[in-house]
């Protein structure tokens, strides 16, 4: 615990060359979706190899068919510790629109607002703020003794678009590596004094279906009521997916669909998170999906069918009595625990089966399907990381869901076996992809405090 201390003291001290450092990484206008700035990439990239490399790590520049990746290896003088894989991005979204900017989104400032104070710039969030917080205690351990754990730092030029380049540079690059835990730091705190773990990223299953009816659109004065009308099949088969209780009703859906452990369960409860606050923000008051499951549950633990687009008939200005030929609806699943991909998109394709009248016939597009994931509750990992958090923040963190999707992480799990730690500083209100982007000063220092905390406790 001593040489942690110092290590912090370390860090404290720290703060003001730190700022500079995630300053001028800011003035770096590495936009990666616009091929103007690939110079500026590239720039970004080999600034944060010079700055590992200042730090001893082993660290070079991966040419991609797109922007250049970093991987840096460090080493921790002692046999026995885990290998940490520490991932994150350099590129950043474009910053329009520019006037909106109170000042110039690449010249970096310190803003004082009556929380404290914020640093504003094009980035700061999403995510050079945030992947500087592990650089930084990385640099606090060098600077006092030994890097804790084997570390190797993966940071990419291409999140912003995607990633294109990445799943084949893991692919390609397993062995070099492989590591016994990601630390991810790209999400956020449940609010500005408690921290979060995301344990939990639910799947997606992305499915459209056509259905067809007569062989040409038809007038529904001469035709209506004796010929099958597409909309109403499919508006049928939207109506059956859900029963009065919000319940989804294709067979087997909730396979593999389980109960959250009660002490994660009574720490949501204790949230306070109340549906009339959630649903306001958008214009809405009731909650509509499962009965008796609290909005957290509902956005973080439970699945879901939606309807995320209706095509059919004359959708232009006025009225056109026509009876379509066809009509189309995009659906999506999220899902959760051990739901499989394929087999809810096999019931799915059988429900819409089992309800099509004569003379219809239902065409179907898949448009990608992947596995939730989750870190274990039992996992020694979350435990060690969850009282490191407590330690520095005076309050246990939450173990949050995701109700999205971050496809690295099923990258990671998927290809090279490997859970993820997902602990991120950043705030609701970061204004992240939008004008005056900011990140708490307090996000920043702290989160370097924390990291240097996690790394310790994975090497008790």
């Amino acid at each position: 615990m001593a040489a942690l201390e110092k290590v912090l003291a370390k860090i404290d001290a720290n703060l003001e060359p730190a700022l500079g450092r995630l300053f001028k990484l800011i003035e770096i206008k590495s936009i990666s979706t616009d091929p103007a700035y690939a110079g500026d990439c590239a720039a970004a990239a080999q600034w944060l190899v010079d700055e590992l490399k200042g730090l001893g790590f082993e660290a070079s520049l991966r040419p991609t068919p797109g922007h250049p990746m970093i991987v840096a290896q460090g080493k921790a003088p002692r046999p026995d510790v885990p290998h940490v894989l520490f991932y994150g991005h350099y590129d950043v979204q474009p910053p329009d629109p520019l006037d909106l900017w109170e000042t110039p989104p690449f010249e970096p400032r310190l803003a004082e607002v009556e929380t404290g104070k914020q640093i504003v710039g094009r980035g700061v969030a999403d995510d050079k703020g945030q992947l500087m917080t592990f650089v930084e205690a990385c640099r606090a351990f060098k600077e006092t003794g030994d890097l804790p754990c084997n570390i190797t730092i993966l940071i990419e030029g291409e999140e912003e678009t995607g990633s294109p380049s990445l799943p084949a540079f893991l692919a390609s690059h397993k062995d070099e590596l492989k590591a016994d835990l990601v630390l991810v730091c790209d999400t956020g705190m449940w609010d500005r004094t408690t921290p979060a773990i995301t344990t939990m990223l639910r799947g997606l299953v992305l499915e459209e279906v056509v259905i067809h009816g007569a062989d040409r659109d038809l007038h529904s004065g001469i035709f209506g009521g004796a010929a099958i009308n597409p909309i109403r099949v499919l508006g049928r088969i939207i109506s059956d997916l859900h029963d009065e209780h919000g319940h989804i009703t294709l067979p087997g859906f909730y396979d593999g669909v389980s109960e959250l452990p009660e002490e994660v369960a009574a720490q949501w409860r204790e949230l306070h998170a109340h549906e009339g606050d959630f649903l306001k923000s958008v214009g809405l008051s009731v909650p509509a999906g499962e009965e008796g499951r609290s909005v957290l549950e509902m956005v973080w633990s439970r699945p879901t069918c939606d309807v995320n687009g209706v095509i059919g008939g004359y959708t232009g200005k006025g009225s056109k009595t026509v009876l379509p030929a066809q009509a189309s609806a995009k659906f999506s699943f999220r899902l959760v625990g051990a739901q499989d991909p394929a087999k809810i998109a096999e019931s799915f394709r059988a429900f819409v089966h089992k309800r099509l009248p004569a003379d219809c016939r239902a065409e179907f597009l898949s448009h990608g399907a992947s596995r939730a994931l989750q870190l274990p509750f039992s996992s020694e990992a979350l435990s060690r990381a969850s009282r490191a958090l407590l330690a520095e923040w005076g309050k246990a963190p939450v173990f949050a869901g995701c109700g999205g999707s971050i496809p690295i992480i099923g990258v990671f799990k998927n290809d090279l076996g490997m859970d993820s730690l997902m602990i991120g500083f950043g705030l609701e209100d970061d204004r992240v992809h939008s004008p005056n982007e900011k990140y708490e000063l307090s996000s920043f220092h702290k989160g370097a405090r924390s990291w240097a905390r996690v790394l310790n406790a994975l090497a008790l």
